[in-house]
């Protein structure tokens, strides 16, 4: 159960740690010669093969460049070989209904202390909440432009429940702000609905809503014996058709106990997926690395999705998230100085590439990396580019600055300069068009109210009216 945490404990944490975690030095029982020699033969790789090619070797300090080619050079022959020459992409939005939490993540940036909300507060944040008729709205504008993915990942706001029944459970506790992290609705200045009451909102025309990480759904049933199949059944009902696997940062519990000590473990989120995936909905698998962990946590952590792809068949892409580090709490504390290099994010690619043999699509993001190193990454193993996204904040707050948008004409441009295929693409993968490069402009075609007509430019009425009704919304850590 997550606790309510004091509003200012995130900086208290982060000043009281300091880059001595007590995390063993990577060392495996394999030499990286062995572990590539695996992957060329096309034999699945152990753990110690993973942690093997993203070190290029254990015995040796840093990267070294010759070896780190031929990791990206057999990456990228595996792409070619499993998935071909097409990049796909989606036309999506990116519609978050809170920043308000208390969880006191210190890779986070983007949330605001809940205690900020409260309809008596006079506290000075830059946060927001919308309603579930302003996120209806924020979508409806969208579905006019072509889009046919709304993407959700919010804060866990403390007058969020899954429904009314929910909202009744966690009243009937004793001082239920300490036990389960509650206050009622009628505590702050705007009401956020009920989880059921936002999907609801933002399922509308035909879009597919792709939102609630296994930290939502924990929230959506925390006081009550409700497991995560049952939680995400009803969200279903309500409208939601796939779930993000975000919230995993590193799946290695000693690396959450320093990153996010307030969120749940390893099992629960593996729990949460598997309860996703009975409820009948696809998910996807994330990583976000760079920060505090090593490589053999890296490997450790694919491990875990590879393990929970083989059980459950249902991960449609893996997307790695490189840490930006710029605004947050452990880079203001002095506890990292900089995110991953240039070489881990390719390293990161090919690797997840090679070792995850049933898992068929990697993204690369140009939020995170901008275009060129982005392009560069679908050269490492990766074939899928994120989408259009009209609005991103958790990157943007966190002190990335790549930009929040790309067109059609932006992704066919950049695609077919590295020589490879534009593909639109439905969230599952299941529907594809191919894009030809000289019958433009380009615009999306699959969605509901698709026509083809280009969509406008970031600084146009179009994007800035999809964050209309609140001041931004968006996720780099929610994954297309």
């Amino acid at each position: 159960m997550n606790p309510a945490r004091d509003p200012d404990a995130t900086d208290r944490d982060a000043a009281d740690l300091d880059d001595d975690f007590g995390f063993a030095e990577p060392s495996t029982d394999q030499s990286f010669e062995n572990a590539l020699a695996k992957a060329r033969d096309g034999a699945r790789l152990t753990v110690d093969d993973a942690t093997e090619l993203l070190a290029t070797g254990t015995d040796t300090e840093g990267i070294d460049p010759v070896r780190k080619e031929e990791v990206l050079e057999l990456a990228d022959r595996r792409r070619r070989e499993e998935v071909g020459d097409e990049v796909t992409f989606v036309a999506n939005l990116n519609n978050n209904v809170t920043t308000a939490c208390n969880t006191g993540c210190l890779f986070c940036n983007f949330k605001d202390s809940a205690h900020a909300f409260e309809a008596d507060s006079d506290a000075d944040h830059a946060g927001f909440t919308k309603t579930p008729a302003e996120s209806r709205e924020i979508v409806e504008g969208a579905l006019d432009m072509g889009v046919y993915e709304v993407c959700s990942v919010s804060g866990l706001h403390p007058a969020l429940a899954l429904n009314e029944e929910h909202h009744e459970v966690l009243r009937s506790y004793d001082d239920s702000e300490s036990a389960v992290n509650y206050k009622p609705p009628e505590a702050y200045a705007t009401d956020p609905g009920t989880y059921v009451d936002q999907i609801e909102a933002m399922s509308v025309g035909g879009v597919h809503v792709h939102s609630m990480t296994p930290e939502e759904a924990y929230h959506a049933a925390r006081g009550t014996d409700w497991d995560y199949e049952t939680v995400y059944r009803e969200l279903a009902d309500a409208g939601l058709d796939s779930a993000p696997g975000t919230a995993a940062e590193i799946l290695v519990d000693e690396v959450r106990d320093v990153i996010c000590p307030g969120k749940i473990r390893t099992d629960d989120w593996v729990a949460a997926m598997e309860g996703a995936m009975a409820a009948g909905l696809d998910t996807t698998a994330t990583l976000m690395y760079g920060h505090v962990e090593t490589v053999a946590h890296r490997a450790e952590h694919l491990g875990v999705i590879r393990d929970l792809q083989d059980r459950t068949g249902q991960i449609t892409e893996f997307v790695p998230l490189s840490f930006i580090h710029q605004n947050t709490p452990l880079h203001r504390h002095g506890v990292v100085d900089s995110g991953p290099s240039r070489d881990e994010d390719e390293l990161v690619v090919a690797v997840a590439r090679l070792f995850l043999d049933n898992v068929d699509h990697v993204q690369a993001s140009w939020v995170k990396s901008g275009d060129a190193h982005g392009m560069k990454l679908l050269n490492c193993g990766a074939d899928d580019f994120m989408g259009t996204i009209l609005s991103e904040e958790i990157t943007k707050r966190a002190g990335g600055d790549y930009g929040e948008f790309r067109s059609f004409d932006d992704y066919v441009d950049m695609i077919t300069a590295i020589g490879r295929t534009p593909v639109e693409r439905s969230t599952d993968y299941r529907t594809r068009r191919r894009i030809d490069p000289d019958d433009g402009p380009h615009g999306p075609r699959l969605g509901p109210r698709a026509d083809g007509t280009p969509m406008l430019p970031d600084s146009s009425s179009g994007a800035s009216g999809a964050r209309g009704g609140a001041s931004d919304g968006g996720s780099a850590d929610a994954d297309d």
